[in-house]
């Protein structure tokens, strides 16, 4: 039997105080509340919703909201409402329906008694206001979507927490002294880089724009930031993002587009910013070991551009083919944060391992690297990282060692492993066939003539490399790992599973 209640008001004084009279925990219980207008939705978590809710009333950004709905529950205690509170803001985030004004520093991820037992409630909660309208999808589709998985409203893990908390504070101190710094935070493949990222880029115009007269949650670890003589710090600076990988890119681009804080903000290409038309002061630069060194690039037109580049930004008359991306970002930003994993340089052209040894180095004699260590794309963890790079490499493991609850499968047929992958995407979704590029892509001169032909079977590479996983075509297709691995973020699920 459904313990908890949904109870709707008017955004008013006069509404607000007649349900103070009328329901008893109105005043003196843990609650989770939703305000909205039909287009802008804000959530938050209380002790006393009478008393929260007529703060948000006189709080000027939230003036043109309209209608209250209150979570109550007698089982609730103030983790479990913080925890329902993320849970809908991840999935409203997600789901697209409403834009959030929420700020992503009240978005936690701790564990605490029973908590199985209330995501069962959470989930009965979650259908009970779609079917009052907030979501348009269930829940395994909003997160199988971009807008959920690249959400600047992620639950950081530790690692994460503290080294965007120290990112942030070593601004705070940067900024008040002008000096030029240079931070990195680097990790394995599945660590949450992009995440991060895209979370430093949220929280910097979070302590721009927020108002002093809202409170901000004491138990946050970001709270301390939200003070007004930050708030001045932060107003003005000019940031960006910038992201080397087309696909990845775009996909940013349109989650920052639905997230009303980061409407507007920069999502850049190296080009963008040594083109811009001034200097920035902030610049967030992600899969960095994805710059370029000087060389034959993408297109033609940008070869001749990037040596262009290097001679107006160095004042150099001839070519210094040493000049890379990164001078070029560092040149033009006061201060650069960079997320990057060197072992994934792959491209002759990505910029040299022994540069970004050198970068390394000098984040860390400066107290600025920041290592991620824990695995959030497979649950199988490092022991499983290890696995499939040992089952690749020159020396195989002699075993399988226990994967838990993952399938494991070699084929020595193409058909039998490509219909086994069409019944996991039947059943899960996003099953691929995926490999390295070891056979020539004659499809896309238009020959008519197959790019990969074993088995019997015969196939084509990726035909859109935006996106490709998500296309209507990609079931019946080969995703190079050149397209495929600017993607990975893409396949963090939500910790509660």
């Amino acid at each position: 039997m459904t313990a908890f209640e949904i109870e709707q008001l008017s955004f008013t004084s006069d509404s607000v105080a007649e349900a103070g009279e009328r329901i008893p925990r109105f005043t003196n219980w843990p609650v989770v509340y939703l305000l909205e207008d039909g287009t802008d939705i804000y959530v938050g978590e209380t002790g006393n919703a009478e008393r929260r809710i007529r703060q948000h009333l006189k709080t000027e950004n939230k003036q043109h909201l309209r209608e209250v709905r209150v979570v109550l529950d007698d089982r609730f205690n103030a983790s479990a409402c913080l925890d329902l509170e993320s849970f809908l803001i991840r999935l409203l985030d997600g789901d697209g329906r409403f834009k959030l004004l929420n700020l992503n520093e009240g978005v936690t991820n701790q564990d605490y008694y029973q908590r199985s037992e209330y995501n069962d409630t959470f989930k009965e909660v979650f259908d009970e206001l779609r079917d009052l309208g907030y979501f348009q999808r269930a829940i395994p589709e909003i997160e199988n979507s971009d807008l959920f998985k690249l959400s600047p409203y992620k639950a950081l893990n530790t690692e994460q927490g503290i080294a965007v908390l120290a990112i942030m504070e070593g601004l705070v101190e940067d900024l008040q002294t002008g000096a030029r710094t240079l931070s990195a935070v680097q990790g394995d493949p599945g660590t949450g880089k992009t995440i991060v990222g895209i979370y430093l880029m949220k929280l910097l115009r979070d302590l721009a724009e927020f108002d002093p007269k809202d409170d901000i949650d004491g138990d946050s670890m970001f709270s301390d930031l939200f003070v007004e003589g930050n708030r001045d710090l932060f107003q003005g600076l000019r940031i960006g993002l910038v992201v080397p990988q087309k696909s990845l890119r775009k996909s940013i681009t349109r989650v920052f587009r639905k997230a009303p804080a980061l409407r507007g903000a920069q999502v850049l290409t190296p080009y963008d910013v040594a083109d811009a038309d001034e200097d920035f002061d902030v610049i967030v630069v992600d899969e960095a070991h994805r710059l370029t060194q000087r060389g034959s690039q993408s297109h033609g037109t940008l070869t001749a551009r990037y040596g262009e580049i290097s001679r107006r930004l160095f004042g150099e008359e001839e070519d210094d083919y040493s000049i890379n991306q990164l001078d070029w970002i560092r040149k033009r930003a006061r201060h650069t944060i960079l997320l990057l994993d060197t072992a994934q340089s792959v491209r002759p052209i990505d910029i040299e391992p022994k540069v970004f040894a050198q970068v390394i180095s000098e984040a860390r004699e400066q107290k600025r690297l920041y290592p991620l260590d824990t695995q959030m794309r497979v649950k199988g963890g490092k022991e499983y990282l290890e696995f499939a790079r040992a089952l690749i490499s020159d020396e195989p493991p002699a075993s399988i060692p226990d994967l838990g609850e993952y399938e494991f499968q070699l084929f020595d047929d193409l058909g039998a492993m490509h219909e086994r992958i069409r019944e996991r995407d039947a059943e899960y979704g996003l099953a691929r066939l995926v490999a390295g590029y070891a056979w020539k892509w004659r499809s896309k001169n238009k020959s008519g003539e197959h790019d990969i032909e074993l088995d019997g079977v015969a196939l084509d590479w990726n035909v859109s490399d935006v996106d490709w996983i998500a296309s209507k075509t990609s079931l019946e297709e080969v995703g190079s790992i050149h397209t495929v691995r600017v993607r990975p973020e893409l396949c963090r699920r939500d910790h509660r599973e």
